[in-house]
């Protein structure tokens, strides 16, 4: 969430263009979340997709994560939203200071050892 209703702007700043480059962030953090998560083990991982659309009061990151192995990957998606949203404030910070991050949450995982599960008041995003 920002102060002001600087979205429609944040597609570029001076360090170049912010939601590109907020989802690229999302794509190589999602990989290396083995390296940044303790015990957390590393994944074949065969599709990473993290979308950021500017909205009104903000920007909307979406991480999704997909593996060949019978195992949840949860932490890759949270870790890719949360690398993306960093990204977002480091580069507009000089823009709005006081930009929040936030809240990041799990709305969908499939597979794994708990199964499915799906939070009640959020579209699915497939």
């Amino acid at each position: 969430r920002c102060s002001r209703d600087w979205s429609s702007d944040v597609c570029s700043s001076d360090l170049g263009p912010v939601l590109a480059t907020a989802e690229l962030a999302g794509t190589q953090a999602a990989k290396r979340t083995a390296e940044l998560i303790p015990l957390c083990h590393p994944l074949q991982l065969t599709n990473i997709a993290v979308r950021c659309t500017a909205v009104s009061d903000g920007i909307r990151i979406r991480a999704t994560v997909e593996c060949s192995g019978q195992t949840g990957v949860e932490m890759e998606a949270l870790v890719a939203a949360s690398v993306a949203s960093l990204t977002i404030y480091d580069m507009v910070k000089a823009v709005d200071r006081s930009a929040v991050i936030g809240p990041t949450r799990l709305i969908e995982k499939t597979g794994g050892a708990s199964g499915t599960w799906q939070v009640a008041d959020v579209e699915s995003p497939r």
